[in-house]
């Protein structure tokens, strides 16, 4: 490509053809006319002209996929953290400058409009992310391949902090409607729960049974069309809407017990109004459990749908069908084929139990054993009574072959059994996984040989032909021509436009880092990028940033492997280093935040606080405020991450080693021409091998060296040897940061002295703090920092989402692009 493709005309409508759309929307389905429109109702006829185009493309890409005969490929997710469409949409179909154009006749400016659009509600951290970069790199690539998971009305929470605390605020994504949505209620599916089951009086199948007197929703599809970029293909991400079957009770309202007439509508849709209801309480396990079932059961019936529409009966089912678990959230689906396969196709157990096999591949995101998923095996009997036949069946034939591998091995036995021995017996979902697919992944090297050689190393030794590893990636199109538009003009500058479908020519910018021209512009994007967040904290903190300092930035999930209280240790060092000697000349330093704590989890929530309250004593200390500043950005969203991201001087990947999958905030980071402060965790060790350990600042215990000093690790060592720590711990102790109540953060000091140090902070402190020390010196010299962001940026190649989808489809899926022809 020759031209910036953001102004490509050859993909798109004609701009008098969207013009009018755009028009016919304004007046017909918002009904408004030039003197009553808003600017609301600009993005919205905007947003449903250029769906238009995604309609028509995707009809010309389901019949084509019809007439391939083509394997189709199903992701099941319980959540796609997919962001604002319309720039993205826009980018994809060529029709960002006509938009802004016709906006401009109306007196509006597309960039106001785009920020308008709230993020979708259906994600909170990395695994919807990344199942929403997933989605652009199926479609890119041209593979006939589908998101599914649940519509929730109201996302996870809206994160609001008073006095510092976290608080939960519902999420109404939904409160003006969503123009991207397509209502299919023709695709509506029965989903039970409860009930019991009766023995098939059909002779011929001993396994069969009728599950009777259960109770049932509706789910009811919608769907968000996904366009490729710089192709015609449009596949789709399929939401399902918990309907009830008996919305309105007339003998409760005649009777005046207007509650009760509605009560059954109101217990169905629950199902789907929040993304992971707390479920420290009995009742939010119950829900949990629905969601997960309802999100199988749903998808499988349209699947199968769709499958018998193109090829009647199910016997080359797995030939034509790909379904990929996201994780264990979705690991029912095994069962669930299985009883839709014995129970109402009549298939024997055997053959059942072959496709299914043969049907899905998992995907594993945790090796944290609290994180990964169980279920009581008395809750599961309750809610899903076929379902707990089908995995006893399914464990006893398993175990069988690990007797017959391993005779008389009770340990082999007991620890991969799906069902756990104990007081009370819990079903692994992960073991329930494993033995159902085909494939097993991990999602970066390092975490792959985790889960071979420790967390499921009896199932490699046993079935190590079903593991691989397919390390994540993020999709370019978003983090960087969205993201960061002057940086993708800068870098197509100097190597062209192809770039942004094919990373690994990035590397070629490389080949400028003595370019002064090119450099002086790097750093130059940077800093625009760092004005824009100064401007967005000012008008909603009002908090001054200094745009020249270290933008020091750690933006994720709060949780304590992931060691945000280790960012607040080296703030507090820094807070007394200056306070000890403020004539001393250092690094000015930003530190940034955001992300949420999970509603139930107390020590995320406390941690929050703590930084809050770090924030609030460093930001009003005039002898402090000058070289050093830390803010807390509220409600961590896509939208607010494709402003952080390009900001950031320095990034955080501190997680404790052996603890993080993967992560994929650390190669937008590094793709956006920021260095990163990482242990060799998760994927930072492969970046680590591609961008050089030189190029990086990596401190900390190796995954190893973790293991071997558990036993004995003891933390009060580290806490009387090293007097910058011991001081900012006594400091958190001793109320220093809130004076009102000495006592709040005292759990945190505990955690870390007294209860044994889980993540081992205080034994990377150190060296954290030199690794520190060590940027702060180096961002001194600004030109030969820039170089190095540039060569981190170059180096990134390996980490699309494309590469990632490529593997999945190649070496799992064994799918086949699909070639939509233009009009």
């Amino acid at each position: 490509m020759k031209e910036d493709d953001l102004f490509t005309e050859n993909l798109g409508l004609h701009k008098d053809q969207l013009k009018e759309t755009f028009f016919e929307h304004l007046e017909y389905t918002l009904v408004k006319d030039k003197k009553s429109v808003t600017t609301e109702d600009t993005y919205k006829a905007l947003a449903m002209a250029v769906r238009d185009k995604l309609v028509h493309n995707y009809l010309r890409t389901k019949n084509e996929y019809e007439k391939k005969s083509a394997k189709k490929v199903y992701y099941l997710s319980m959540e796609f953290l997919v962001g604002r469409l319309l720039g993205n949409t826009l980018m994809n179909l060529f029709e960002y400058r006509k938009s802004s154009e016709i906006l401009e006749e109306l007196g509006y400016d597309l960039d106001m409009i785009r920020n308008l659009e709230p993020d979708m509600g259906l994600g909170n951290g990395g695994l919807g992310r990344l199942a929403a970069c997933f989605l652009d790199s199926m479609a890119t690539l041209q593979l006939p391949a589908f998101g599914y998971t649940i519509r929730y009305e109201h996302g996870i929470f809206k994160q609001k902090f008073v006095d510092g605390y976290q608080y939960e605020e519902s999420d109404n994504w939904l409160e003006h409607g969503n123009p991207w949505e397509i209502k299919r209620p023709e695709f509506t599916y029965p989903i039970k729960f409860n009930g019991r089951l009766v023995k098939n009086k059909d002779e011929n199948s001993k396994r069969k049974y009728d599950w009777v007197e259960a109770d049932e929703v509706d789910a009811v599809a919608c769907d968000i069309l996904v366009p490729g970029y710089m192709n015609n293909t449009v596949n789709y991400l399929r939401l399902w809407k918990a309907s009830s079957t008996e919305p309105f009770d007339f003998n409760f309202f005649n009777s005046g017990d207007y509650v009760k007439a509605v009560l059954q509508k109101n217990k169905a849709e629950n199902i789907s109004k929040v993304l992971y209801p707390n479920d420290n309480y009995k009742k939010g396990k119950i829900l949990r459990l629905k969601q997960e079932y309802f999100l199988v059961s749903a998808s499988l019936q349209d699947i199968i749908r769709q499958y018998k529409k193109d090829y009647g009966d199910m016997s080359r089912f797995d030939e034509k069908t790909a379904i990929q678990l996201n994780d264990t959230h979705p690991a029912l689906a095994i069962p669930e084929l299985m009883r839709i396969l014995v129970d109402h196709e009549e298939i024997p157990w055997e053959k059942a139990w072959d496709i299914t096999v043969k049907t899905f591949g998992y995907t594993n995101h945790t090796i944290l054993p609290e994180a990964l998923e169980t279920w009581s095996l008395g809750l599961l009997q309750q809610i899903l009574p076929r379902h707990m036949q089908i995995i006893y069946d399914i464990n006893q034939e398993f175990l069988d072959k690990v007797s017959e591998k391993y005779p008389k091995s009770i340990d082999k036995l007991r620890s991969m059994s799906i069902i756990s021995e104990g007081q009370v017996k819990n079903v692994r979902m992960s073991h329930l996984a494993i033995i159902g697919s085909h494939s097993v992944n991990g999602v970066a090297a390092l975490h792959t040989e985790i889960v071979k050689n420790d967390i499921f190393k009896d199932f490699y030794e046993m079935m190590p032909e079903r593991f691989n590893n397919k390390t994540n990636g993020v999709t370019p199109r978003r983090w960087i021509k969205e993201a960061n538009l002057e940086l993708f003009r800068l870098i197509a500058s100097k190597i062209g436009y192809d770039y942004i479908k094919d990373l690994d020519q990035i590397k070629k910018i490389e080949e400028f880092i003595e370019d002064e021209e090119f450099i002086n512009k790097w750093a130059q994007t940077k800093l625009k990028n760092k004005r824009k967040l100064k401007k967005y904290v000012l008008k909603k903190y009002d908090v001054e940033l200094d745009e020249n300092s270290l933008f020091d930035i750690q933006v994720k999930r709060v949780h304590e492997y992931k060691r945000q209280l280790m960012n607040a240790l080296h703030i507090i060092t820094l807070y007394n280093r200056i306070k000890a000697s403020p004539e001393k000349d250092i690094t000015p330093r930003t530190v940034i935040f955001s992300g949420k704590a999970a509603p139930g989890y107390y020590t995320a929530k406390l941690i929050i606080k703590l930084i809050n309250s770090i924030a609030d004593k460093v930001n009003n200390d005039p002898e402090v405020n000058d070289k050093l500043k830390v803010i807390y950005i509220e409600n961590y969203s896509v939208s607010l991450a494709e402003l952080i991201i390009p900001a950031a001087d320095l990034s955080e990947q501190i997680s404790t080693a052996g603890y993080e999958a993967s992560g994929t905030g650390n190669m937008k980071f590094a793709l956006n021409g920021a260095l990163t402060i990482g242990t060799m965790d998760g994927a930072n060790v492969e970046m680590a091998d591609h961008i050089g350990k030189e190029h990086m600042f990596i401190f900390g215990l190796t995954d190893k060296e973790v293991r071997d000093m558990k036993s004995d690790y003891d933390p009060k060592e580290y806490y009387k040897n090293n007097k910058e720590l011991k001081k900012a711990l006594d400091m958190i102790r001793e109320g220093y940061f809130n004076k009102d109540n000495k006592n709040l953060f005292e759990p945190i000091y505990n955690s870390l002295v007294k209860d044994g140090d889980n993540f081992m902070l205080l034994a990377d402190y150190e060296d954290y703090v030199k690794t520190q020390d060590k940027v702060a010196e180096e961002f001194k010299n600004r030109k030969k920092w820039t170089k190095e962001t540039i060569i981190n940026s170059a180096r990134m190649g390996f980490f699309s989402s494309d590469r990632t989808i490529t593997e999945y489809a190649e070496d799992i899926w064994d799918v086949k692009p699909v070639e939509v022809p233009a009009d």
